[in-house]
């Protein structure tokens, strides 16, 4: 790329002002890999370098790198920079869908225990006797082991299991539902999944989200054809008038939400405005999507789930407070629509593990899974305050018990830049910019998630290094 001449091309590229600038920037990086004056594994200037050239900003050209690498053709190395990908495409997802992007964990830990690399993009459990639950179970579960090990799961086999959910569930986020209403699913990612697949028909349906919104619900809608809109939020989280205004103008089928802990700002919808949202939704008759898996110590406001059993699909899981490793979570679907979810899991990936659902039984029966949840919460709110604490005097959204907070960035920064320079001191982080759509709007804002596994020295080090960043803006930040 530094020989190519991109202040021409971008130039004129801009002159006709044809729509948003990082837009035209994706464009011309994908004509240009198509035609070869990009090839494989050629590195791409840095985003400030490239924004300087242009003069424009660097939050236009981290769109548009986003953008690229989201569809496959770019990819992104943490501490190398952004290259042409060596292989391109072909057909379904061409990223990880999981929180976003997952970074390669072996080489994360292999510069986490060279540079003391601190990871605050997403949750991180500490251990609080998960490990050693989770072993003495698959002990007793191997002690159990029958023929029915050697065949495929199916809804009989696992109802004890959706039992054991429905009463886990009864004393957390009481929703009135019971284990037929219960689909069993490898993870909550799994779970929207099955929603859509349930829900979506035609060639090119509408999915409708938060303005700001977990990006697993696009790359969901993504494999499904569907068109992803956004709604925009306000510190409730979703606009009941938007949402109206929205549906009129399309024909929408599903709204995705994340009522108790909106992901990434942290709001919580009140419950006027989850009734506002249950009457839009009937009255245009959406399927609600009720994401649910982020938990908090407060469940005094009632699930949608519960107001509109005829609609609303509830996705939980224990990736956020027992083992993310596991793999498992589950669907409370809308009344008289578990069996069709149960089918439909069965259609497209034969049920859950046998041996996860075991296990996951047991420990919610033996009384781990709440015994360990309120010892994670405890800890994860502990760590929480210490991060609020350390940006004392600075705008940040929380909630008590939530693993991750919304850090607004303070005058002289963008949240890319404060990203990229918190990189530089070991610190990850992610922007606004990942939350967004592609055709929408990022706040000057940061996600900053609590890294449960690290030692209390090294996650102290690692918030006074992001205070300090914050008190001394660059001083060259480009206008």
């Amino acid at each position: 790329m530094a020989g190519t001449n991109w202040q021409d091309i971008f130039a004129a590229a801009f002159e006709d002002g044809a729509g948003p600038k990082y837009l035209t920037m994706a464009r011309i990086l994908r004509e240009a890999i198509s035609d070869g004056r990009l090839e494989p594994g050629t590195r791409l200037l840095p985003v400030r370098e490239l924004a300087w050239q242009l003069k424009i900003t660097p939050g236009t050209v981290a769109r548009a790198y986003q953008i690229v690498t989201q569809e496959g053709l770019l990819e992104a190395v943490v501490g190398r920079g952004t290259f042409v990908a060596r292989s391109q495409p072909r057909l379904g997802p061409t990223q990880p869908l999981y929180e976003d992007r997952l970074p390669d964990f072996d080489r994360v830990r292999d510069r986490d225990a060279s540079t003391g690399l601190v990871d605050f993009r997403s949750p991180q459990l500490p251990n609080l006797g998960q490990l050693e639950a989770i072993s003495y179970t698959l002990q007793e579960v191997a002690r159990n082991v029958g023929l029915d090990y050697l065949h495929y799961p199916d809804m009989r086999r696992d109802r004890p299991a959706r039992e054991a959910v429905a009463q886990w569930l009864g004393g957390r986020i009481p929703t009135g539902a019971g284990a037929d209403d219960i689909v069993l699913t490898n993870g909550g990612q799994n779970g929207i999944h099955l929603v859509f697949s349930c829900c979506l028909r035609g060639e090119r349906p509408v999915v409708l989200t938060e303005e700001l919104s977990y990006p697993g619900f696009r790359h969901a809608a993504r494999l499904m054809r569907a068109e992803v809109v956004g709604v925009p939020i306000d510190a409730e989280g979703m606009r009941a008038d938007a949402l109206e205004l929205a549906c009129r103008r399309l024909n929408a089928q599903v709204i995705c939400l994340t009522t108790e802990a909106q992901n990434p700002t942290t709001a919580r919808m009140s419950a006027q405005r989850r009734e506002e949202i249950v009457r839009v939704a009937r009255g245009h008759n959406l399927q609600i999507l009720e994401d649910d898996c982020y938990e908090t110590p407060d469940n005094s406001v009632t699930p949608i789930r519960h107001i509109a059993p005829e609609r609303t699909w509830q996705i939980v899981s224990v990736s956020k407070t027992i083992s993310a490793g596991l793999r498992f979570g589950a669907v409370v679907c809308p009344d008289g629509m578990g069996e069709t979810g149960r089918l439909a899991a069965q259609h497209s990936f034969f049920g859950v593990s046998r041996l996860v659902v075991d296990v996951v039984e047991r420990m919610i029966r033996s009384g781990d899974v709440e015994r360990l949840s309120t010892l994670v919460h405890a800890e994860m709110g502990r760590r929480l305050m210490m991060m609020v604490t350390a940006f004392k005097g600075f705008e940040v959204g929380w909630q008590p018990g939530l693993s991750f907070l919304w850090l607004k960035m303070p005058k002289g920064w963008r949240a890319s830049t404060f990203a990229r320079m918190a990189e530089a001191e070991g610190v990850l982080v992610r922007s606004a910019d990942e939350y967004a759509l592609h055709d929408g709007t990022a706040p000057n804002a940061v996600r900053i998630a609590i890294a449960g596994g690290i030692s209390q020295e090294r996650f102290e080090g690692a918030l006074a290094s992001l205070a300090h960043l914050l008190h001394n803006p660059p001083d060259d930040l480009a206008v």
